[in-house]
């Protein structure tokens, strides 16, 4: 068994962060990171910092570890690591012989045991005099020559082709111990050890702190969301809509086998995901991937699934959740029902998730007269309200404008539509799963559509709309109101096609009507839902 010594040299000195190796970094001191990861190596024997600082000393002794009281004359900027680690190793020699020496520098704090070991154990089975650690970034370089500048490639070509190129990172170097010198740690035979760039970031400027302490600090988040006809495709928007938005973190998307429109979304959204045949799978997912929070956009959840989860020790935040199980959520989002607030338990439309899309336009100004209308019913339209309203068109004899119908990924009755509207002499454009859905409701006068989270939507662009539900459920959205804009004709399924052609071509000549909706919208401010939302499932 080879013995091996770990050199963490830690001087007190740091122009660019003062006392760098002692600040907290995501909670604790830098050079906790490289001590911690030669503690818990299966490979090192034992662990000497060198540092002439009182912080460095006190930390380190916490680990108990050994620390070498580094000489005044090798504390100096001028001084190379190579005179340090010397130093270090003929202090602890005096005890022990070592085989090999490997340098952990404090200022790689991404640095993980796994790859440590799996660089220690290559070098010893490679038989090398000296390891160094690596990321390869190929990439087209240019030199001076003769004071000119040239290409320092043969041939411009993409990245991938490009032959490698081996940056040091600084996070470790492993040497045999009769290649230690006051001036060198290099013997003849010199691999490299390449290394993951996420792991490689060398603290050296408050920028690398930055972006070492925020990949640090990540978390790892699962969203267990479902999308198929029956429930539409609404939670799967919205979580996408937090995953774009917590980029800084690692998320995982896992959905039941049955969601097959949801599936066909994620997959197009290139975040990774997951399928199951039952919920009792997620448990296994979460221990797997260490996961600290999971977020639940499934509607009501039962007490058999949330408590094995809460056993889990994670933060749990679940969506529209009214069932049983939210009792045993740390935080429910309920954007769509204005409720009285009790503990955890969040309500109303200052909690509504607005996409990205919708935040980019500019406040548009009211319109007397009417050129367009929308008809959208999200995702799925289960009810085929879509070709109730267009039914409904028809009988309001009303020609002179455009209509535009924007149809879901999971609309299925697309054939008995257009056969129906060839029969038509009216100007109805039929659109299937734009990807702009707001510059339609951006240009729309009026609307009509469902009374779900499309209806926050259509709020946010100042569109007056009648609102029709596709289910008792979606009814109870508390939104879907007068008082925020919206002519609410209840169920569809208990409204005929004459109370829909009456109410939009009534809605069609009152332009009185139509800029108190507007007006109501405009009162409404939607914008700061994904902030809200965000930091409650992060916990802030």
């Amino acid at each position: 068994m080879k013995k091996i010594l770990a050199v963490i040299p830690a001087r007190a000195g740091s122009k660019g962060i003062p006392k760098k190796n002692t600040r907290l970094m995501a909670g604790k001191p830098l050079i906790c990171y490289a001590i911690e990861n030669a503690w818990n190596s299966n490979l090192i024997t034992d662990i000497a910092v060198s540092t002439d600082a009182e912080e460095v000393k006190a930390v380190a002794s916490k680990y108990k570890v050994k620390v070498i009281d580094r000489p005044e004359e090798l504390c100096r900027d001028d001084v190379t690591l190579d005179s340090v680690v010397f130093h270090a190793y003929c202090e602890m020699r005096k005890k022990q012989e070592y085989d090999i020496i490997v340098t952990l520098q404090p200022t790689s704090p991404l640095l993980k045991v796994e790859t440590l070991d799996a660089a220690i154990a290559e070098h010893i089975e490679k038989n090398r005099d000296t390891t160094i650690a690596v990321v390869n970034k190929p990439h087209l370089a240019w030199g001076m020559e003769a004071g000119n500048i040239v290409p320092l490639y043969e041939k411009r070509v993409n990245r991938q082709y490009l032959p490698p190129y081996y940056s040091e990172t600084g996070a470790f170097l492993i040497a045999d111990s009769r290649c230690v010198t006051e001036k060198s740690r290099f013997g003849e035979t010199v691999g490299v050890f390449e290394m993951n760039e996420n792991e490689s970031v060398d603290i050296d400027s408050r920028q690398d702190w930055v972006l070492a302490e925020a990949e640090l600090s990540k978390k790892k988040i699962i969203f267990r969301v479902d999308g198929y006809k029956e429930i539409g495709l609404g939670h799967v928007y919205r979580a996408l809509q937090l995953a774009y938005n917590l980029t800084e973190h690692e998320v995982l998307f896992v959905l039941d086998s049955k969601s097959d429109l949801g599936i066909n979304k994620i997959s197009n959204s290139f975040f990774r995901y997951e399928i199951i045949h039952s919920n009792e799978e997620i448990t296994d997912i979460i221990k797997r991937e260490n996961a600290s929070i999971l977020v639940n956009d499934i509607l009501d959840t039962r007490r058999e699934y949330m408590e094995p989860l809460k056993q889990l020790g994670i933060r749990i935040v679940n969506f529209e959740d009214l069932g049983e199980g939210r009792q045993y959520a740390d935080a429910v989002i309920n954007a769509l029902y204005e409720t009285e607030e009790e503990k955890n338990i969040y309500c109303g439309e200052k909690y509504y998730c607005v996409r990205d899309e919708f935040i980019l336009y500019n406040e548009k100004e009211f319109r007397e007269k009417v050129n367009n209308v929308l008809i959208v019913f999200g995702g799925t339209d289960p009810e085929n309200l879509t070709l109730k309203v267009i039914e409904a068109i028809e009988k309001t004899g009303y020609k002179e404008i455009n209509y535009t119908c924007i149809l879901g990924m999971g609309y299925g009755d697309e054939t008995s539509l257009l056969e129906k509207i060839k029969n038509m002499d009216y100007n109805i454009q039929i659109l299937r799963n734009v990807s702009n859905i707001s510059e339609y409701m951006y240009n729309a006068d009026i609307a009509v559509s469902s009374q779900g989270r499309t209806m926050y939507e259509l709020a946010c662009m100042r569109v007056p709309s009648i609102i029709i539900a596709q289910n008792r459920r979606e009814q109870s959205h508390a939104f879907g109101d007068i008082a925020n804009g919206f002519i609410n004709l209840g169920l569809g399924t208990e409204i005929d096609e004459t109370t829909i052609a009456e109410t939009l071509l009534w809605l069609i000549k009152s332009d009185v009507m139509r800029k108190n909706l507007y007006n109501r919208m405009r009162n409404k401010n939607l914008m700061q839902g994904i902030r809200r939302v965000k930091r409650i499932i992060l916990g802030d």
